[in-house]
């Protein structure tokens, strides 16, 4: 009797845990997201790899790709000093699915301003969509993998 009780009780708290994941992870997924966009915004490399977790993988709208922090750091170092060091991205609408309370996938609609050609030439407004899956690392949440989507149509590199 008291194992059955102690198994409802368990089973009870729970379930109210798992009800209350999805707000938590929002709050620490919409954090990732202003940290992210701050980074870019400020356009500095090592705080923008810092919304990465250490083994993530990384893939551009082109389909370059880095893996790990270092690597994706060092990899939009170069950009920030030229093509999009006058950027501006701005975040739409997010979306998450909660896989478990430690991983969730998070689409992030963007919009670009200020970016350039390497020639030089100004981009007009970019968009698209930045599809994470971000993992939690302690009390914060790190993006694991990231892939990102342009909408607007671009000139042939």
């Amino acid at each position: 009797m008291l194992s059955r009780l102690l198994m409802i009780v368990l089973c009870v708290t729970g379930v109210a845990l798992c009800q209350n994941a999805p707000a938590t992870n929002d709050q620490g997924i919409q954090k990732l997201v202003a940290s992210f966009m701050d980074a870019w915004n400020s356009h500095d490399a090592h705080a923008f790899a810092e919304t990465f977790a250490e083994d993530a993988d990384f893939t551009n709208v082109i389909g370059r790709s880095a893996h790990g922090r270092k690597a994706v750091e060092e990899f939009h170092a170069p950009m920030f000093a030229t093509r999009f060091k006058n950027t501006h991205l701005t975040a739409g609408e997010v979306k998450v699915r909660t896989i478990n309370p430690d991983i969730a996938s998070v689409d992030v609609s963007w919009e670009m301003t200020g970016a350039i050609e390497t020639d030089g030439t100004p981009l007009p407004t970019r968009k698209g969509l930045l599809n994470w899956v971000v993992t939690r690392h302690d009390d914060r949440w790190l993006i694991a993998v990231m892939h990102n989507q342009e909408f607007t149509p671009r000139k042939q590199q």
